[in-house]
């Protein structure tokens, strides 16, 4: 097995293909009109319509984190957008936060849908093939959204970020069978234990979710074959084709019965 290799936040340059969106010139009312980055796939096609990837990022990040995956998820496949956490940051770190209170989830989903918006008003984006994913709380955060909006996605990936608690996340169960999950995680995690996430699976199970979980042999970083992996899942969705995870992960069966 290839020797896992850490991705460390600005060790990656920016693609000239990531923007800061330019908040006037998104043809959406000004009150809806979200702080996100956009990424544009390299040999931009306009008259393609792409998957849309909307990522939500970590702890004590924005909106750039954008600027540092998408060369590690891919350069081609897929318009992304990234909007910035609605909570602020806990005494000590630099960017925002995505919190589990009523107030912040609502929140969460109106910067979600703004900037799904925005990117469709300037991009073709096949609107069946629309994936949210996030790191740690913004994994979390991601699954919160899609568990209560499955119709609006093609699937949902968290990586290191454990299920939401409270406020009924499967309230909707009967939808949600349909929706494809993806949850990635270290092993040696602190913030997303093993034991948590065995637990979790046997929840994925009596619910009858569809689920893939893969584990990595690190702790609460965010890796390139992660991030690698979250390509290869979302593309196995959009053109029904099985691809292989890469060689560091763990992967468990299918969550359904």
């Amino acid at each position: 097995m290839n020797r896992m290799q850490s991705w460390p936040s600005g060790a990656v340059s920016a693609s000239p293909f990531v923007s800061r969106m330019d908040r006037a010139r998104v043809d959406l009312p000004p009150s809806r009109r979200p702080n996100c980055t956009l990424f544009v796939p390299h040999h931009f096609e306009p008259n393609y319509g792409y998957p849309l990837l909307v990522w939500l990022h970590g702890p004590g990040d924005d909106e750039r984190q954008l600027k540092r995956i998408m060369p590690h998820v891919s350069l081609r496949n897929f318009v992304a957008v990234c909007p910035r956490g609605c909570s602020p940051p806990l005494p000590g770190e630099p960017g925002f936060r995505w919190s589990q209170t009523l107030a912040a989830i609502e929140t969460a989903e109106q910067q979600v849908f703004d900037s799904i918006d925005a990117a469709c008003a300037r991009y073709r984006i096949a609107e069946e093939h629309v994936f949210l994913a996030g790191f740690q709380c913004g994994g979390t955060m991601a699954l919160r959204i899609g568990l209560q909006h499955p119709e609006r996605f093609g699937g949902v990936a968290s990586i290191g970020g454990s299920f939401p608690e409270g406020a009924a996340p499967l309230a909707r169960l009967r939808q949600l069978r349909g929706l494809p999950l993806l949850i990635a995680q270290g092993r040696d995690s602190l913030e997303y234990p093993l034991a948590q996430s065995c637990d979790e699976l046997r929840l994925f199970h009596a619910a009858g979710l569809h689920v893939s979980i893969r584990q990595y042999p690190v702790a609460d970083d965010l890796t390139t074959a992660m991030l690698s992996d979250l390509n290869v899942w979302a593309m196995e969705q959009v053109t029904g084709v099985c691809q292989e995870a890469s060689d560091e992960a763990y992967c468990t069966p299918d969550g359904r019965n």
